[in-house]
């Protein structure tokens, strides 16, 4: 049975405040996301619903703390790894590995001013912590997959190489020792050519 107009005008109701709410939660994110990325490691409360231009109680009305809002924050900015899991062009580990390398440097450049953050927020949130340690897994795991199954036999080349293109070899090279996207990038790959070289001498 149809319902009456005047059934339908609460639900109406209902779903307006339920897309403002929304629009109101991915404002207050996008705030965060904002201000970490012009360098506040850590907004406050008040430097977020600025930003966002929203009360105060609003932040905490969609977030219980600082900390589950830099957990949302996490979650939006997963949406940009997803481009590590396109298929590779290449047909060989070798060529895999030099896509899987391009892909990996240039989604750290990106997340450059949030990985700053994380490794501060990491040590505060157990989930924030535990998400970072599953990342690093599937990495890790992602790489060896791609990579000449006696490569992997060669602990010490793998270990080197899973360093070499890690976020924190990046975040070394960029923010401690100022070096350009450019000359970080050349490092990497140079240092990745000399392991490889050194494996396949010993193989």
């Amino acid at each position: 049975m149809a319902s009456s107009p005047a059934s339908a005008v609460p639900a109406r109701a209902t779903d307006g405040r339920h897309r403002r709410s929304e629009r109101s939660r991915d404002s207050i994110v996008t705030a965060m996301l904002d201000l970490v990325a012009a360098g506040a490691i850590s907004p406050s409360a008040e430097e977020v619903a600025a930003r966002a231009g929203v009360g105060l109680r609003s932040v905490f009305r969609h977030f219980r703390d600082m900390e589950s809002l830099f957990q949302a924050m996490q979650m939006r900015l997963a949406q940009i790894y997803q481009v590590w899991l396109i298929p590779f062009s290449a047909v060989g580990w070798r060529g895999q590995l030099d896509e899987l390398i391009d892909r990996r440097l240039s989604t750290y450049e990106q997340l450059l001013p949030y990985m700053r953050a994380a490794d501060v927020h990491r040590h505060r949130s157990a989930s924030i912590y535990e998400e970072h340690g599953r990342i690093r897994t599937v990495m890790r795991a992602r790489l060896a997959m791609v990579v000449d199954n006696a490569f992997v036999d060669d602990a010490d080349g793998f270990e080197a190489l899973d360093l070499l293109v890690s976020p924190e070899t990046w975040q070394r090279l960029r923010l401690v020792q100022a070096l350009s996207p450019e000359n970080a990038r050349r490092i990497i790959e140079r240092q990745v050519e000399r392991v490889l070289s050194a494996q396949t001498r010993a193989a």
